[in-house]
């Protein structure tokens, strides 16, 4: 193990960032308080690329066994990187992380969330940590006050004190205190206090994420199994949602820790269209092959129906909260950057809906074009 001088992150402290090869460079001449960390020798960068070299990034990936956390992993391994994942469940349930990275480059670490030494011991030899941490409901043990503010605080207070050089937190595009979802109040609270304990901390803000293991489109086709129609408040012509592929997101997060310029933003991570969301569930179920048949609902009643899945002691099918997230409208940052600024085109619905999709189709339509679905009406509001 090499000895590698790193900085504590520290008001007025010198703060090393990991540039686009991947090793730290300093960007500041002010006087620094110089920690000494034992480092492992996968900071150091060489070889051509690719999963047999080094890139130069050591990170530890908070949430890596969740729906982002698997594709952060893979493109972190892909490309050379050690990757060490903290993780709550029995080793073997994730094994299909494994393959992802170079022999003996994903490490598995236990931790608990409420316990800082194994929060420290999990970044002990990490340039990078990035927080992926969350749920859609609550339980018994943890709050999304929990999740999405005292993890993240912690999260972020360790990694300052051992010189982390660059931290990525995963938030959302529509966190605001005064929404009427907690998730989006409290993931609003949790910037606030990572920006508190790591100023240079990079937020990703992305929309409602979609991809094969989604909660978002997956949850609306799934509707069908429920009297074959589909509920939506005022027929989800009040919400306009703007969706960004998963896949889309993991990218940005890479980009961002090669990218030293990316230290202290904030990016909003939105697809390049909006839809009304009426229009959006109706694309899916063309694309599926399957009836569409909408039907208003009072949110109160929606409520009183959601109240009854939260009975569920395990994985509830929605919650009260997740129908007010879902019914929200998506918020335009237009003074943030985005994918385009981490140099990744946005893909659209009618380019990866099918990877969702073709699940959902009858046998009979398994291979159908996609080209014989109408695309989506896009909406600028």
């Amino acid at each position: 193990m090499a000895a590698v001088a790193f900085v504590c992150r520290r008001p007025g402290s010198v703060l090393p960032r990991i540039s686009k090869a991947g090793s730290p460079a300093v960007l500041s001449a002010v006087p620094a308080t110089v920690q000494q960390r034992k480092v492992h020798h996968s900071v150091i960068p060489r070889g051509k690329g690719g999963r047999s070299s080094v890139s130069g990034i050591s990170a530890t990936v908070f949430g890596a066994t969740g729906y982002l956390g698997r594709y952060v992993v893979n493109h972190l391994g892909r490309m050379g990187s050690q990757v060490i994942v903290p993780h709550r469940c029995d080793q073997y349930d994730i094994m299909y992380l494994r393959p992802m990275g170079d022999l003996g480059q994903i490490i598995f670490l236990d931790w608990d969330a409420r316990n800082r030494e194994t929060i420290q011991r999990a970044m002990a030899h990490s340039n990078v940590v990035i927080n992926l941490v969350g749920r859609e409901w609550e339980t018994s043990n943890y709050s999304f006050q929990d999740i999405y503010e005292n993890i993240p605080r912690e999260i972020a207070r360790a990694a300052r004190e051992a010189g982390v050089t660059k931290f990525i937190h995963m938030s959302h595009l529509n966190a605001d205190i005064r929404s009427p979802s907690r998730y989006l109040r409290n993931k609003a609270v949790g910037e606030r206090v990572v920006r508190d304990e790591f100023p240079d901390a990079v937020i990703m803000k992305p929309a409602e994420m979609f991809g094969r293991e989604d909660r978002f489109f997956n949850h609306f086709a799934n509707m069908r199994w429920f009297g074959r129609a589909v509920p939506l408040i005022a027929l989800g012509k009040e919400t306009v949602k703007q969706p960004v592929y998963v896949v889309d997101v993991s990218k940005a997060i890479v980009n961002a820790i090669k990218d030293p310029e990316s230290n202290g933003k904030t990016y909003a991570l939105v697809g390049p269209h909006r839809y009304l969301l009426h229009d959006l569930v109706e694309y899916l179920y063309a694309v599926a092959h399957r009836p569409f048949v909408p039907y208003p609902v009072p949110r109160p009643l929606y409520h009183m129906a959601a109240r009854f899945f939260e009975l569920n002691p395990f994985e509830p099918w929605t919650t009260r909260d997740k129908i007010d997230r879902l019914h929200t409208t998506d918020m335009k940052y237009p003074g943030l950057p985005g994918l385009e600024d981490l140099g990744i085109v946005p893909s659209s619905v009618e380019m990866k809906a099918i990877e969702v999709l073709r699940r959902h189709r009858r046998f009979r339509w398994l291979e159908a074009e996609l080209g014989e679905t109408k695309p989506a009406k896009t909406v600028d509001i």
